[in-house]
């Protein structure tokens, strides 16, 4: 039993961080945050097509993570089903939710861009500390309004947010959930946004705010985090590689074409 223990210990942590497949407003270029928007059709291929990766390069996850928005819980749904693997352990929470963009939720980013310049959408997309325009508590989007945050304090839902506001929103469910998990050696997949992975991928690579200003996550592709795995639950998890898994000229495409959703529509 130690012996079986100790290897358990030792063997490689992973962290596969999963963006859920294109979302109808993602194919509109809209400002999504918490609305509540499915999965386009290409969406769904991009979620089967990540469970089909994973299943070819034989993973197996010891529990897995979504948001409370049904585009990244479907997104899980249909990668564990490719995978055969639709019992696996799942802990939802809103703290793995997107980015709340605030009174931007809905607009098209073009749109916005032209209006507003690209200079200042970009700044509201990506800059670390510039939140969006706030909306109020009466606001009908505002998440006290919605059944599924009724047991989260009013204090804690956000009217807008900033990358900043959504790394402190997901740090501690890094500090809840996955940190003991990665340091007992276990193999976890989180499905969530791409604000909510950016924050992980900002603490996980120590990136100043410029830096992941510059970082985007296309949607249905695996990026894998691999770490040592300590008997020591105080150690800091060293990570031993980064990997997004699949075509990497079809990855590299799909993260330049999340670049340039905040511009303006050339005429």
């Amino acid at each position: 039993m130690n012996s079986q223990l100790n290897s358990r210990k030792n063997k490689t942590a992973r962290l596969v961080l999963l963006r859920h497949g294109e979302s109808q407003w993602n194919q509109e270029n809209r400002f999504t945050g918490w609305v509540d928007v499915d999965l386009s059709a290409k969406g769904v291929a991009e979620a089967e097509a990540a469970g089909k990766l994973l299943k070819e390069m034989a993973y197996h996850f010891d529990w897995t993570f979504t948001s409370l928005l049904k585009r990244a819980i479907r997104t899980h749904w249909m990668t564990l089903e490719q995978m055969d693997q639709l019992w696996q352990p799942v802990t939802r929470s809103w703290r793995l939710n997107e980015r709340h963009y605030g009174g931007l939720q809905g607009l098209n980013k073009s749109e916005t861009a032209a209006k507003h310049g690209e200079a200042q959408v970009k700044i509201w997309r990506r800059s670390y500390d510039t939140p969006p325009p706030l909306i109020s508590l009466e606001d009908p989007q505002h998440p006290s309004h919605d059944q599924r945050y009724a047991s989260v304090a009013v204090d804690l839902l956000p009217r807008g947010e900033s990358l900043k506001d959504t790394v402190a929103r997901v740090l501690p469910f890094w500090d809840a959930e996955l940190r003991s998990r990665l340091q007992a050696g276990e193999s976890l997949l989180v499905v969530a946004h791409g604000n909510s992975i950016r924050a992980l991928v900002q603490y996980l690579e120590k990136l100043s705010p410029a830096e992941i200003m510059e970082v985007n996550i296309p949607t249905g592709v695996p990026l894998e985090y691999r770490f040592a795995a300590s008997s020591n639950s105080s150690a800091p998890l060293e990570i031993e590689g980064k990997t997004y898994l699949g075509d990497s000229a079809a990855i590299a495409k799909a993260m330049d074409s999340v670049a340039h959703q905040g511009q303006a529509q050339k005429k």
